[in-house]
């Protein structure tokens, strides 16, 4: 229920002064009576490498001076304690990326009007967002009637389909026509064996894998997993890997509209999933660490909620397993994760352990973050996995582990359990949305998944 209002500010780093000393000698462009004269740089040009750090500096100051305070969690998401006409305490934040600003409140002409006074704005990047960090961003409406923000990296992608067609006609090439998915199902990267690619188009394939890992960051979570499987291939990249680099093109351009919206309304959790259990005979008076130094809480009350995944020795070069897990803040998707485990695990169980104690240290991590932001937290994070054996293990006290080499993972993620930080259920394999970002799936569950993340 707070207006969000964006910026950018024109010339950022020449409103700052230079750090140190630095001067030039003037040439021809300073004209007759100039030229050859030794010039003292005042303002922190684009291209000094204190620049970034003048201009900073100089911003940080000024949202010091109207009452603005940096958190420790994140030195570029500022708060500030405000009060609602209805009485209703919670923070107004700013948020900074270089010269992008963010302003979040129930009145944001006061801090816009503040900003605009000492530095100049660009007049077309003042209001309500619709681009932020490349991605497109704007008000949906869910079925319900209800506006939500969203976020979509369709101009992004577009345009990096375009760019990547041109490059190919050039040399007589089009991308598929048919692809209904990223890529094909049985393709296997690790074990690929056609020729190693030549120097340019090595560096082609590195190009064009960052720009998929930046649609990934933009909300392009329907292509995270195969993006992740050509990752590990980054140093050495084969024939094959091009073209299944040049396949998930061909698939964003058949799929541009994936969006991401973030959903306020508190999900419907069946408390009956949860083993309810005393652990102080097995960890004592444990307790979840809360940061001294974080803000009063204010605002309303986030849910935590996370699915964690894995596919045990996926990769069948190494037999090692692929990590997947998707973290929301009430209903909506904040954390998307897919990564090769770095060991090799004998089981199931061990796999889906090692996938756990990962997602636990990233829920303890987000949770830090929130609460130095000033976000109030509601109750544990529920945690959601589809095996019944670590649901049992890491859920209820008298289990016992059979398998000793997960043994720190196991009592790192009851020890979460018993603090109270996160509570385990079992979930389906069909309705785990984490299972996305482990293998590729068969179209049909693929699609399905996705309806419950994307619109």
């Amino acid at each position: 229920d707070l207006d969000i209002c964006a910026a950018d500010v024109m010339n950022a780093y020449i409103n700052a002064e230079c750090r140190e000393k630095i001067w030039t000698i003037a040439g021809p462009e300073f004209g007759i009576t100039e030229q050859g004269s030794v010039m003292i740089i005042k303002r922190a040009l684009y291209g000094l490498k204190s620049s970034g750090a003048a201009w900073r500096a100089l911003f940080a100051s000024t949202l010091t001076d109207i009452g603005f305070t940096s958190t420790l969690a994140d030195p570029d998401v500022w708060i500030r304690a405000q009060v609602k006409p209805d009485g209703f305490e919670y923070y107004e934040m700013v948020l900074v990326y270089v010269d992008d600003i963010m302003v979040l409140a129930h009145d944001v002409k006061p801090t816009m009007d503040a900003i605009s006074a000492l530095y100049h704005l660009k007049e077309d990047s003042v209001g309500e967002p619709t681009r932020y960090l490349g991605a497109n961003v704007g008000k949906y409406q869910l079925p319900d009637g209800r506006e939500c923000w969203s976020m979509t990296g369709r101009d992004y992608v577009k345009n990096a389909v375009k760019n990547l067609e041109a490059t190919l006609s050039r040399e007589g090439v089009k991308l598929r026509s048919k692809a209904d998915r990223p890529m094909h199902m049985n393709y296997r990267p690790e074990v690929d064996v056609s020729d190693v690619l030549d120097e340019k188009m090595t560096t082609r394939f590195q190009g064009l894998l960052g720009v998929l890992r930046w649609a990934v960051e933009l909300g392009r979570v329907d292509i995270l997993v195969e993006v992740s499987m050509l990752s590990s291939h980054n140093a050495m990249p084969r024939v094959g890997h091009l073209q299944a680099a040049y396949d998930i093109f061909a698939y964003l351009k058949k799929h541009e509209n994936s969006t991401l919206v973030f959903d306020d309304a508190i999900p419907f959790i069946d408390e009956r999933r949860f083993h309810r259990a005393n652990w102080y005979d097995f960890y004592g008076d444990v307790s979840e660490a809360i940061p001294p130094n974080m803000p009063q809480p204010r605002g309303k009350n986030v849910k935590m909620s996370c699915f964690v995944d894995a596919d045990h020795a996926g990769n069948l070069a190494t037999r090692r397993s692929h990590t997947g897990i998707f973290i929301f803040l009430n209903k909506s998707p904040i954390v998307w994760y897919s990564k090769r485990q770095n060991t090799v695990e004998t089981s199931t169980f061990g796999s889906e352990i090692v996938a756990m104690r990962v997602a636990t240290e990233m829920i303890e991590g987000l949770r830090y973050k929130l609460r130095m932001f000033g976000v109030p937290i509601d109750g544990p994070t529920d945690v959601f996995c589809d095996n019944k054996g670590v649901v049992s293990n890491t859920s209820v006290p008298e289990s016992q582990l059979t398998k000793k080499h997960n043994s720190i993972g196991y009592h790192r993620i009851r020890e979460a359990c018993a603090s109270g930080t996160i509570r385990i259920a079992k979930e389906d394999t069909g309705t785990n949305v984490a299972d996305l970002l482990t293998k590729p799936l068969p179209t049909p569950q693929r699609k399905f998944l996705l309806t419950m993340i994307t619109y």
